[in-house]
């Protein structure tokens, strides 16, 4: 049984990509690149990797393939395009995008591709390209088992987690709720640096703090550590935890509304928040949810 790596095609070579593949550089075994921008290519071939012309080129050579580019219109075009991937892909050959596109799309990509032998991964990543760069992105992978095992190791170089979201589709659907945490908690921060700017404090100092204690607790992702949303049961040990979570975050919530109001800020993330805490960790609300102003739960 032959030991050999398989050779690797990166098509996108953009704010993403470029990074991504550059850690590929490293690899032990051969690189394929492909972008429409030569400019963009150079400082690859310059370092040893192979030009392709084509999507379709590079499945000539290459039998795992990422795929990094702008939208679902351009994955189609570059998967199944009359010099796509598809145009010349041996069976056995695995298309990893890592585009965040819709799931619907790369189901039918995946079924598109599977008729020809061929398996697509969707492998949305999560770090951005600093993540990228030093080789500690999050890849959130969905397909099958056999091609999930052939994309772990390529994956390697530039991520420090891969995980196997599931079936196709999958890993966009795990992108998807990594994001809307992501965003929501900007939205959240814009909250907060209003109230704090509203109370005459310094923002950027605030954004110190935030950015310190994130990196000690974990943030938002210190409590997703159950593998269900239901209801908590009072004997299950989660129980006393997150209660003392919700206890804590209930007065807080309570005294930032408080300040909101002396200081006529409107904080409508908070005044969800003091009512859905409890009852999202599972545990029901407390006593300051339960005893929040008129004006808090005439709002929430």
């Amino acid at each position: 049984m032959s030991t050999a790596l398989p050779t690797v095609g990166y098509i996108g070579l953009g704010n993403m990509g470029a990074p991504m593949a550059t850690r590929l550089l490293e690899r032990p075994g051969t690189l394929v690149v492909c972008d429409a921008r030569a400019e963009a290519l150079e400082p690859f071939t310059t370092a040893g990797a192979i030009a392709a012309a084509t999507p379709a080129e590079v499945a000539d050579r290459a039998t795992v393939i990422s795929v990094t580019v702008l939208d679902d219109t351009q994955v189609r075009d570059v998967v199944t395009g009359p010099d796509g991937i598809l145009a010349t892909a041996r069976p056995g050959t695995v298309i990893a995008v890592h585009s965040t596109i819709s799931d619907v799309t790369a189901v039918e990509l995946a079924d598109a591709c599977r008729a020809r032998g061929v398996d697509l991964v969707d492998a949305p990543v999560s770090g951005g390209a600093p993540g990228a760069r030093q080789g500690r992105l999050a890849v959130m992978v969905g397909g099958s088992d056999d091609a999930f095992e052939s994309v772990r190791e390529p994956f390697g170089h530039f991520a420090e987690l891969v995980i196997h979201a599931g079936p196709v589709g999958a890993g966009t659907r795990m992108k998807l709720a990594r994001n809307l945490l992501h965003f929501v908690s900007f939205t959240a921060a814009s909250e907060a640096q209003r109230l704090a700017e509203a109370a005459g404090l310094d923002i950027r100092a605030l954004g110190k703090v935030v950015r310190h204690t994130d990196a000690i607790t974990g943030g938002a992702g210190a409590i997703m550590l159950r593998d269900t949303t239901a209801p908590v049961s009072d004997d299950d040990p989660w129980f006393s935890i997150l209660s003392h979570v919700r206890n804590l975050g209930e007065k807080d919530l309570a005294l930032a509304l408080g300040l909101g109001d002396r200081f006529d800020v409107d904080l409508p993330l908070a005044r969800r928040a003091l009512t859905g805490l409890g009852p999202g960790l599972g545990v029901g609300t407390g006593a300051a949810a339960d005893h929040s102003t008129p004006d808090q739960k005439e709002h929430a």
